[in-house]
């Protein structure tokens, strides 16, 4: 019978092995995002030249190039030019006239991809970082047949001027540049390149040197200063430097934006003209419009903007005598407004976006040739915020004199990125989510106000709970017409196995939690775990000025209620459902770096030190020995539950656990040996309690870490040695109290214990394994009670993908040179294998590429089975987990269809036979008689 059995659980178990196909793209969403689009970076462009099909191509701030379908805002393909985190100052997208290719410039690297499906076609490291790029659109004979060169101008120890072939990459001419004045901008014209220089004069003022260079060799023509050092202060006065346009030229204003300066590039003469003032507010920023291309009309725009209104004025420059006049102006309008350049043959078109309508003028002449009224952008904002346009970029198609259609993409003040057909919406990206800097969950107020509910039920006596309960319940009756009218909705859907995923009814699982995302441009953005396809609310909550940044902290310590705290300024609270501010103020998070930390203890780091403090008052410090920095400090979470003080053994003997809620994994690194220094630290007293050191590593590697529960786990990358080559290691360590079952050590008998006089440290059991790639990031489900297994969360940024790895496949106690016994074969333990393969069916993200996720967040769902993950960082990535399978809820696959009509038939079958029976029964009676 017993064999029987065993069988029969075998069959069961293998099935559950693999990853259920009905969970997988349904549970689980990826926004594959750029980051916000850089405004001199963003255009329409014709991948393939005998096409009139276009794309929209991006450089963002987090320096995604990618390009995107205009049709439905799908991405098409995308690169991330800079994965080692580093904000370059400086970044570049140029497309040539009728080219198949891209070409990008950031940092060091000057690369050409194919524009249709983002291939790399070549690339080119420069000595110094780029400060301009530049296609040469004229030909002069001397590139290759159906390429375009490039130039680029590169700043360091010797700023140089090269021209790149546009086929090979290969550089035909490099130019260095004498001198100490400082490389800025480059242009072109048929014959001539111009290299733009910044000279600082005595007295702080900039004066523009240019460099003229000649196309074909690269030798030095003419060299000539523009008398700019009266009005330009700052680099920040230039608004313009033209490259490929038919007539280039730079323009600058003075500090008070009452002036603007232009000189035609080549010539040595300027044009002022006077900058009118139309209101009482001060300009706050001027930007210049032109053409991109060599064949257009010689026309520029000029965007004046203040703080209530903005305007701009046209300028036309004659080719002959490189005179430049004011054609015409466009009215000034209320609020923020957008300007983007579109042409077409050698036609220029000016297309104006402001908070009610699209414009599109001519250049020559200031008649509207289109007009398209905007309702709205369709997105989310604050109570009371106007949406405002930042930057846009336009394709028109133009029949006779009028507009007779235009596409518009438009990046909001609220973050998204969206695109108008005719003035009205198609598409919005949420590329304010790829500068999420921390996130939190926290459940609706609904949700919220029946866990609350729940748990003043939980800590009651029988009696109370019960009365609580009919009263919640009579209470409950209010929403019976509501619900009378949803059932039948209701009982569809409980057939259909889709009423755990049913997002009108109320959220008995959990599994709608708010995410709230806090983002580097001093937003909170809020998206629902059961639908988030669709932004809750999004909110301005630091006014942030150019240059600021912020810190934010967000927590969720009252249900239905989200904290935000920085060091910009005071915390406040905000309704999680809807996103309104609360009246309540929170503490401001003090200055200075600071680490991960409880509720109890404030870590902070100093001159190297790292320093605790309760309520202010400093407890203890750790100073790391002479050359070693640290790297990261993971304290246990404050909610972490834990269902069992030991781990029950396969003879029902008990393994006791070291539960501590106050230690902490600190991870510290010596560069000059190559060494990382691993740390348990009891956060209560500082006390070490257990330490490892890790030689021949490779610092330049991030060493992810994780605390939870009793145990504790890292990663790192091995350099190569005679010995051994490159490779990453998973150290996993668990702490117990005694390795010997039923014995707690010298805690059992111990009546009190105090963190600060730790009499006992730990025994700990460690084990490493070597996988495939590195990790980045590990984190851990969480559950609401801790009674589900654990899985271990770890991030590979080289496979752009995430991995769930179960606990036992790394449990330390895996007997080593050994099969496990029986008794370790009923805890689940197997043989261990110093080498951990990632299995295809831990991968969370199954078919996708999640890219540049920087952390992973995970909250309990309200049923103890499922854990709810959110990864972000470019992109955003979020599922539900089970990792002990879903033993509290009815699964998709489950009939209740024909569990109902068993039930039926059942009923049926006792009504027939219950006659019968009752009939037999008193027949044998007669019998007996």
């Amino acid at each position: 019978m017993l064999s029987t059995l065993l069988t029969a659980a075998s069959l069961l178990l293998v099935p559950t092995l693999a990853v259920f196909a009905d969970e997988a793209w349904n549970v689980d969403y990826h926004f594959a995002l750029l980051g916000a689009p850089k405004e001199e970076t963003s255009f329409f462009h014709q991948p393939n030249p005998s096409s009139r099909a276009s794309l929209i191509y991006t450089l963002s701030e987090q320096h995604a190039l990618g390009a995107v379908n205009p049709r439905d805002g799908s991405l098409v393909w995308r690169q991330l030019l800079s994965s080692d985190g580093i904000a370059y100052r400086n970044s570049f997208l140029r497309a040539g006239e009728g080219q198949d290719v891209v070409i990008s410039g950031v940092g060091h690297e000057v690369a050409a991809w194919s524009a249709a499906d983002g291939r790399l076609v070549w690339s080119l490291s420069t000595e110094g970082p780029l400060e301009d790029v530049e296609i040469l659109e004229l030909s002069d004979g001397k590139e290759t047949a159906g390429a375009k060169d490039a130039i680029a101008l590169s700043s360091g120890a010797n700023p140089t001027v090269q021209r790149i072939d546009g086929a090979s990459g290969a550089v035909k001419w490099q130019f260095i540049i004498d001198g100490s004045d400082a490389p800025y901008q480059l242009s072109a014209s048929s014959t001539q390149i111009f290299a733009i220089l910044i000279h600082k004069t005595i007295l702080g003022y900039v004066k523009l040197r240019v460099v003229v260079l000649d196309r074909v060799t690269g030798h030095k023509v003419d060299e000539y200063s523009l008398s700019s050092e009266n009005e330009l202060s700052t680099t920040e006065n230039i608004v313009s430097v033209g490259a490929n346009s038919a007539s280039p030229m730079i323009a600058w204003t003075d500090s008070l934006y009452t002036t603007l300066k232009v000189n035609v590039v080549g010539m040595k003469s300027m044009q002022s003209f006077d900058i009118a003032s139309h209101d009482d507010s001060p300009i706050e920023h001027v930007k210049v419009h032109a053409p991109y291309h060599v064949n257009s009309l010689s026309h520029f725009l000029v965007h004046y903007q203040t703080a209530t209104s903005h305007w701009a004025d046209v300028f036309h420059i004659n080719l002959k005598n490189g005179k430049v006049e004011k054609a015409y102006s466009l009215p000034k309008l209320a609020g923020r407004g957008a300007f983007s350049t579109s042409t077409s043959d050698a036609n220029v078109y000016f297309t104006r976006v402001t908070r009610d309508e699209i414009t599109t003028v001519s250049s020559a002449s200031h008649g509207v040739l289109g007009r398209w009224p905007l309702n709205t952008f369709g997105v989310v904002a604050g109570i009371g915020e106007q949406v405002e346009p930042i930057h846009a970029a336009s394709e028109v198609s133009v029949k006779g004199d009028t507009v007779s259609a235009i596409r518009t993409t438009i990046l909001l003040s609220t973050g998204d990125w969206v695109m108008l057909r005719d003035g009205k919406g198609i598409w919005n990206r949420p590329e304010m989510l790829a500068s999420t800097m921390v996130v939190t969950f926290a459940l609706p107020a609904d949700a919220a106000a029946l866990v609350q509910q729940l748990e003043v039920e939980a800590h009651s006596n029988p009696v109370a709970a019960y009365a609580h309960r009919v009263q919640r319940h009579l209470a409950d009756l209010q929403r019976l017409p509501s619900i009378i009218v949803s059932l039948p909705q209701q009982i569809v859907k409980g057939f259909l196995g889709t009423s755990a995923d049913d997002l009108t009814a109320s959220d008995t699982f959990g599994f709608r939690q708010v995410i709230v995302c806090a983002t580097r441009e001093g937003r909170l953005v809020a998206l629902d775990a059961g639908s988030p396809d669709k932004i809750v609310w999004n909110v301005n909550v630091a006014d942030l000025q150019p240059g600021q940044s912020w810190e934010p902290y967000l927590a969720s310590r009252i249900a239905g209620v989200v904290e935000v705290s920085s060091r910009a300024g005071a915390g406040i609270q905000y309704n999680a459902t809807n996103g309104q501010p609360l009246a309540e103020r929170l503490p401001v998070v003090p200055e200075g770096p600071q680490v991960p930390s409880s509720q109890v203890v404030l870590y902070t780091v100093h001159d190297g030190t790292l320093e605790a403090s309760y309520n202010r008052t400093p407890a203890w410090a750790f100073t790391p020995m002479h050359g070693e920095r640290l790297i990261d400090m993971v304290p246990r979470p404050v909610n972490d539950p834990v269902a069992s003080i030991g781990k029950v053994l396969g003879d029902r003997r008990v393994l006791y656990k070291y539960l501590d809620s106050n230690i902490a994994l600190l991870v510290t690194a010596q560069d000059s040996m190559g060494t990382a220094n691993i740390y348990v630290l009891s956060t209560v007293s500082g006390a070490i309690i257990y330490s490892n050191v890790h030689t021949g590593v490779d610092l330049t590697i991030p060493i992810a870490s994780i605390m939870s529960e009793n145990w504790f786990a890292y990663s790192f990358t091995n350099e190569a040695s005679d010995e051994a080559s490159k490779g990453h290691q998973l150290v996993v360590g668990e702490l117990f109290e005694s390795l010997v079952p039923d014995d707690r050590g010298m805690m059992g008998a111990t009546t009190n214990f105090s963190g600060m006089q730790t009499a006992t440290e730990p025994f700990v059991l460690t084990q490493t394994y070597q996988i495939p790639e590195v990790i980045s990031k590990l984190a851990v489900t969480r559950t609401r009670q801790g009674i589900t297994s654990r899985q271990l969360l770890a991030v590979l940024p080289d496979s752009n993908g995430i991995v769930g790895i179960p606990y036992g496949a790394v449990d330390p106690r895996r007997p080593v040179n050994r099969d496990p016994t029986k008794d370790e074969q009923a805890e689940g333990l197997v043989r261990y294998t110093a080498v951990l393969e990632f299995d295809p069916k831990w991968f969370l993200n199954h078919q996708r590429e999640i890219v540049g996720v920087k952390n992973v967040f995970t909250s309990p769902a309200l049923i103890e089975s499922t854990s709810l993950v959110f990864a972000y960082g470019l992109d955003i990535f979020g599922t539900r987990l089970s990792p002990s399978f879903s033993f509290d809820i009815l699964g998709k696959d489950f009939n209740k269809l024909q569990m109902l009509a068993t039930v039926a038939a059942l009923a049926v079958a006792t009504f027939i036979v219950a006659p019968l029976v009752m009939r037999k029964q008193v027949d044998q009676r007669w019998r007996f008689l």
